[in-house]
């Protein structure tokens, strides 16, 4: 659908050689005055409730998952400011969980503690096999369907004078961000394997101490794998190339301070997903706020994408990265 399936696939050949939401309820008024009709209002009341439980929780609150990527304390203002207006649009409250990592998020969702959560592609491979999740709207750079996509690239430091491309980081450091990253993670995974064809390369010796690398690790997130690489504490990191320039427009690194020495195939961008027990109903009146959401603080802050919007998407946006996933994970 979208210029990322031509990269993604090319990428898998190479590996194979929230009454309206799902939180929202309102409580009955019992103006029964006959036992009858208190029967009757006790049993639509009995109702109403195991709806509600099942869309989103006996709390009355819609929950949005973030994970750390997003959810910085630069952000907070932004986050906040799509939660008041969301509030507002549905007719509850609605609040945050600012998740550890992506697996905190599909667990959250899985649960029924969070009902709709923003996460990349990986992370919504791995979270399909554990829940029925549901992407309804990816981000876009101006809104334009043709750029629903971004890069992932790896970073070294700029004084690092041997480390120039893909085919110098053998025997380095690494930082991968997060085992359910997409560009920090999968994608970086089937490149360095791609690019070594002779070294029977799979994703656990990647992961390994002294395989293939020096020594691995898992930063956390994007922000602090490149703050690491600034550093010189590791050698070479994947990095968003979107939350790259972000970082280097607030100021957070110099553009000086890292050289990119790869840059991967197109994929297909973020998605706000919802969780299995959110309603049709929901879903749609979700897809018709976010799709018209125009607050550039939030999606310069949060999204990491001046001028960005939501347009609608679906699973057939991310089968060829979720096919992507498990090939990598049968290695």
């Amino acid at each position: 659908m979208r210029n990322h399936k031509n990269a993604i696939r090319l990428i898998l050949s190479s590996a194979l050689a929230l009454s309206v939401l799902s939180g929202c309820s309102s409580q009955s008024q019992e103006t029964a005055a006959d036992p009858a009709n208190a029967a009757n209002s006790a049993s639509a009341e009995s109702t109403e409730t195991a709806e509600t439980l099942s869309a989103g929780g006996e709390d009355g609150v819609f929950t949005i998952a973030y994970a750390p990527n997003e959810s910085t304390t630069e952000s907070a203002d932004a986050r906040n400011g799509l939660a008041e207006d969301l509030s507002e649009f549905l007719g509850c409250p609605v609040e945050e969980i600012q998740a550890s990592d992506y697996n905190a998020i599909i667990e959250a969702l899985r649960t029924g503690s969070a009902d709709m959560a923003y996460m990349g592609s990986q992370a919504m491979a791995l979270g399909v096999e554990r829940t029925d999740l549901e992407p309804i709207v990816m981000k876009a750079e101006d809104g334009d369907p043709e750029k629903a996509i971004y890069h992932s690239v790896l970073i070294t430091n700029s004084a690092n004078s041997d480390i120039n491309s893909i085919e110098n980081i053998k025997g380095r450091t690494m930082a991968f961000v997060d085992p359910d990253s997409t560009s920090g993670n999968l994608i970086p995974t089937a490149e360095i394997i791609q690019a070594f064809p002779d070294d029977d390369l799979d994703s656990d010796k990647l992961h390994t101490n002294g395989d293939f690398f020096e020594a691995v690790s898992f930063s956390g997130s994007h922000q602090a794998g490149l703050q690491a690489i600034v550093k010189g504490d590791v050698d070479v990191a994947p990095i968003s190339d979107q939350i790259l320039a972000s970082e280097i427009a607030n100021g957070n690194a110099a553009e000086s301070d890292v050289k990119i020495i790869h840059e991967s195939g197109a994929i297909p961008t973020e998605a706000m997903v919802v969780a299995e027990h959110v309603t049709q109903e929901t879903r749609d009146r979700l897809t018709e706020f976010l799709t018209s959401y125009d607050n550039e603080q939030y999606f310069t802050d949060v999204i990491k994408v001046p001028g960005a919007r939501f347009i609608e998407c679906d699973m057939s946006d991310y089968e060829d990265i979720i096919e992507l996933n498990k090939i990598i994970n049968e290695f």
